[in-house]
C-alpha cells in the first residue's frame, strides 16, 4: 500500500482518541487477518506508534503470503520490530512457541458476500476452529488478552428500528447457507467465552458494523467497497434496491482506533458495538456521500438471483456506541468527511 501524507494524518488523529495507550509500550501483539481491510489499518496504527512514537512493542502478523504481507506494508516490515507468523485460518495453528505475545487481535475471517455464499462451509469452520487452532498454540498463561472481530450480523433480524445494544438479539434463519457466517460469529463469541471460564483467558470481543476505508481491496464485493472504487474510478454508482437499510458505518481508522481502546480498557468476557454514533445512515446516504465525494451520479438498478442471495437483508443493523464510549473513546469521521478523505486517499493509492 501507498502511503500517503492524508492516510498517515488521519492515522494520527485517530491515535489521539484512544484512551491509556500507553498501556501498549512494549508489548508483543499478534494480529491474524492483518492484510484485510480492518487488521491492517490496526496493525498501522501500531507501526505508526513505534515509528514516530518509540513504543518498542514487538508486532507479530501472521498470514498466508509473506510476500502479500510485505507489499502491504512495505518498509514497515522491515524494522526489526515486525514478526512474519505463517497462518491460515482454515488450515490450523501458527509457530509462535516462545515467542513473548501479550495481545492477540484475532481478525482472520472471510466476510466477503460473494465468497460467503460461495465457501459457506470454509466461512463457518474457519471462523469457530481458527480459534480453538490458535489458543491450542500458544502458552495461554503468559496471554493477557484475545480479543476477537466478531460482526454486526451476530444480531439478525431484530424488530427495533433502532440501534442495537449488545444483547439485542434477533433471529438467525439457520437453514439458510448465507447464515454461515452469523451463525458461526455467534458460534464463535461462546467458544471464547467458554475458554475464559474453564481457561482462565481474559476475552474481549468487537462487534464492527459497516466498515469502510481507503485500506480496502479491490476484490472486496460489499456495497461500500462498490462505491467507493465507483467514486473513485468517475464512474456512476449502481444501487441495487431502495438503500432504506439503516447501517452503523465507520471509518476503518476509527475502527481500528476502537479495537485498541477494547483491547486496554475492555472488561473481561463482554462485547462491544463498533459504531460512530455520528455516521449512523441508510444504503442511500452512504452511496450519496460517496457519489458527492467522486463528483458521480446515481442510478438504480434490480439485483441478479445471485446477487440477492449473498446480501444482509436485515433492515436495521445500526449499532449503539454507548458501552464503547463509556471507555473514553470517540470518533473522527462522520459518513461526509469519511468518504471524502476515502475517495481522496484511493485516489492517490490505486
Amino acid at each position: 500500500m501507498k502511503y500517503t501524507n492524508e492516510y498517515l494524518e488521519d492515522v494520527n488523529a485517530v491515535l489521539k482518541n484512544i484512551p491509556e495507550l500507553e498501556e501498549l509500550r512494549g508489548k508483543g501483539i499478534l494480529i491474524t487477518g492483518a492484510t484485510g481491510l480492518i487488521c491492517s489499518a490496526v496493525a498501522d496504527l501500531l507501526f505508526s506508534l513505534n515509528i514516530e512514537q518509540d513504543y518498542g512493542m514487538t508486532i507479530y502478523l501472521a498470514g498466508r503470503d509473506e510476500d502479500r504481507m510485505a507489499k502491504r506494508f512495505g518498509q514497515r516490515v522491515d524494522k526489526k520490530d515486525y514478526v512474519f507468523v505463517q497462518y491460515d485460518a482454515a488450515k490450523g495453528g501458527l509457530d509462535v512457541k516462545g515467542a513473548a505475545i501479550d495481545y492477540i487481535i484475532h481478525g482472520a475471517s472471510n466476510a466477503d458476500p460473494k465468497r460467503i455464499m460461495a465457501e459457506p462451509v470454509e466461512t463457518m469452520l474457519a471462523n469457530i476452529q481458527g480459534i480453538s487452532a490458535i489458543l491450542d498454540s500458544i502458552d495461554k498463561d503468559k496471554l493477557s488478552r484475545f480479543l476477537y472481530v466478531s460482526s454486526s450480523e451476530v444480531y439478525g433480524v431484530n424488530e427495533k428500528f433502532e440501534p442495537y445494544t449488545e444483547n439485542q438479539f434477533g433471529y438467525v434463519d439457520i437453514l439458510n447457507p448465507r447464515s454461515s457466517y452469523p451463525s458461526s460469529k455467534r458460534a464463535a463469541e461462546t467458544l471464547l467465552v467458554a475458554y475464559a471460564e474453564e481457561y482462565g483467558i481474559d476475552v474481549v470481543m468487537v462487534r464492527p458494523g459497516y466498515i469502510y476505508g481507503p485500506t480496502v481491496k479491490t476484490s472486496d464485493s460489499r456495497a461500500s467497497a462498490d462505491f467507493s472504487f465507483k467514486a473513485v474510478r468517475g464512474q456512476e454508482i449502481v444501487m441495487k434496491s431502495k438503500g432504506e437499510q439503516l447501517r452503523s458505518y465507520c471509518h476503518v481508522l476509527d475502527c481500528a482506533s476502537a479495537m485498541l481502546a477494547v483491547l486496554i480498557k475492555g472488561e473481561n468476557k463482554e462485547a462491544y458495538n463498533i459504531s460512530a454514533p455520528i455516521s449512523i445512515v441508510t444504503i442511500r446516504e452512504m452511496a450519496e456521500a460517496f457519489a458527492e465525494a467522486g463528483g458521480v451520479k446515481i442510478t438504480f438498478d434490480l439485483p441478479t438471483e445471485a446477487e440477492t442471495k449473498s446480501y444482509n437483508k436485515v433492515p436495521c443493523s445500526a449499532l449503539n456506541s454507548d458501552k464503547l464510549e463509556a471507555l473514553g473513546w470517540k470518533a473522527e469521521f462522520d459518513m461526509k468527511r469519511g468518504a471524502e478523505r476515502t475517495v481522496l486517499e484511493m485516489k492517490q493509492i490505486f
